[in-house]
């Protein structure tokens, strides 16, 4: 050909085998994301055939990053966070002091350096986003206090996991042994730290103001095309300008470009138009790190490998479990807890090949991370399926486990005297589980006016066809709204209608008793 076209050939072969191999995953019940990584594998230098540019692969995978860490910035909710702040903080914070701590010990009993050994227990501290919200998606338990305590678990995770990004360059020299001059690391981790604190005050003080009127202006051009250029721009651009200006990671730039972002009214249709090419950027972020993989790892370190997956499979299962049950959970939402971390992900590959990159990390420590992943994200699917037949054993052979789940059925109790004749404009009931029936009972009992939200689609097939008759007989009771998100909901708010967030156990106590109470104080 007359001209060099390798970034032709290694999208071409990234996106046709990712396609091939993701289709094959989900067939056999496993997240695509596993198929994209294979897919890695197959084009890159460790395996025979075809190789891709890994230079050009890299900084595609590059732009995934931002892409990736702009949507977790774009869907950042500080209210679902506040909402299980009070087990989601400690409990993330503790478990990644305990799976770092074993990654750490093992690394080191191989004969690894503490700084190898300290990032290498990091990877494996961390869950992969992309995998929780879709296993929890495909239960059909986002939105319970389940999936709530999960989400706001891994949020806190990223959180920590971006103060770590930021953080690994300027300690990279104490950890390597390469040491500082006295005072060197004090002044070292100030001056990041700064760096980090201006671009965070740039973005709250200009950002906040700037990109929601950019997107404003461009919106009023009624262009489509131009409003996703606008949103990808600022992704990009704010991402390159923070690791040009500020020297912060492209992951942070992106994220705070996100956070900024999420403060549009158009936010939404910004997370919509922006999700495809998104997709597109993160398969090339997986297919990259699988580009770096090296399958000889699976037969020259079996052992190595089985004892890595225990961490992640089994011992951060287990810590996810035990720290649920101090914070007086119920059991189900252990297991649901324990095993929606029981895997590993995008920061993980993030922090591996930032280890790497700093001289810290091995290149075999690397290979060790991305075939865990592989495992322990194919594992995760058999994990959630485990969740009831576990659960049932132990209500059956454990006593314990059946005074947890006596405990339970106290906690999602709802109020024996509800004073619902203080409520007097239109319920929206998000959820219709076992406690959402029991509140929506009493509220069609007062004949009170009530919107039902539920994301499960079998569910809300089942309530329109009941209450299309019900609406028959009786006009006032009940109306159905078919709910995607939270911010779907919020737009019935605001239409004034009273929103009752209701959740498993005793979320739902709470809840109510704060929705009573709000509009006992209107009246």
């Amino acid at each position: 050909m007359p001209h060099d076209v390798s970034l032709i050939a290694t999208i071409a072969a990234a996106f046709g085998l990712a396609l091939v191999l993701g289709y094959l995953a989900m067939r056999l019940k496993m997240p695509p994301l596993v198929g994209y990584l294979l897919a890695g594998v197959m084009v890159g230098p460790a395996t025979p055939g075809f190789v891709a540019d890994v230079g050009l692969a890299g900084q595609l995978a590059e732009i995934g990053v931002m892409l990736l860490m702009f949507g977790v910035g774009l869907h950042f909710s500080t209210d679902d966070l506040m909402a299980v702040r009070r087990i989601a903080v400690p409990g993330a914070v503790v478990q990644i002091a305990v799976a770092t701590a074993l990654g750490t010990v093992l690394a080191q009993a191989w004969g690894w350096s503490l700084g190898a050994a300290v990032v290498f227990g990091l990877c494996l501290s961390v869950a992969s986003t992309v995998v929780l919200l879709r296993a929890l998606e495909a239960q059909g338990i986002l939105k319970s206090i389940h999936g709530q305590i999960a989400v706001g678990w891994l949020v806190v995770e990223d959180l920590v996991m971006v103060l770590v990004l930021v953080l690994l360059p300027a300690l990279a020299g104490v950890l390597s042994g390469v040491g500082l001059p006295a005072g060197g690391l004090g002044i070292t981790v100030a001056i990041t730290l700064a760096k980090v604190v201006a671009f965070i005050v740039l973005m709250l003080l200009v950002g906040r103001r700037v990109l929601p009127k950019v997107l404003w202006l461009v919106a009023r051009t009624g262009s489509r095309e131009l409003f996703t250029l606008s949103v990808v721009a600022i992704a990009v651009g704010v991402a390159f300008g923070a690791a040009k200006l500020f020297d912060v990671s492209f992951a942070l730039g992106a994220f705070f470009a996100g956070m900024m972002m999420r403060e549009s009214e158009f936010s939404h249709r910004a997370a919509d138009e922006s999700l495809p090419l998104r997709d597109a950027f993160a398969v090339l972020f997986f297919v990259s790190v699988g580009m770096l993989f090296d399958p000889a790892v699976l037969w020259t370190h079996p052992g190595k490998l089985l004892a890595v997956v225990a961490i992640v499979v089994l011992g951060k299962t287990l810590a996810a479990v035990g720290l649920v049950l101090l914070f007086r959970y119920p059991l189900h939402t252990g297991l649901t807890v324990g095993a929606s971390l029981a895997q590993i992900g995008e920061f993980s590959f993030i922090l591996a090949g930032l280890g790497v990159g700093l001289g810290l990390l091995p290149a075999e420590g690397q290979s060790l991370v991305l075939a865990v992943a592989l495992v322990s994200i194919a594992a995760n699917a058999l994990m959630f399926a485990a969740i009831e037949p576990v659960h049932t054993w132990l209500l059956a052979h454990w006593a314990w486990a059946r005074r947890l789940q006596d405990r339970a059925d106290r906690l999602a109790e709802l109020p024996a005297s509800t004073p619902v004749e203080l409520l007097n404009r239109p319920v929206v009931l998000v959820g219709h589980g076992r406690v959402g029936q029991r509140l929506a009972q009493h509220l069609r009992e007062a004949g009170l006016p009530l919107v039902v939200v539920d994301q499960n689609r079998e569910v809300v097939e089942a309530l329109r066809q009941m209450m299309t008759l019900a609406r028959t007989l009786n006009p006032g009771v009940p109306v159905l709204v078919r709910a995607r998100s939270d911010e779907e909901a919020d737009l019935l708010r605001q239409d004034g209608v009273t929103a009752a967030w209701v959740a498993e156990q005793e979320l739902a106590r709470n809840m109510a008793d704060h929705v009573l109470a709000q509009l006992a104080a209107r009246r």
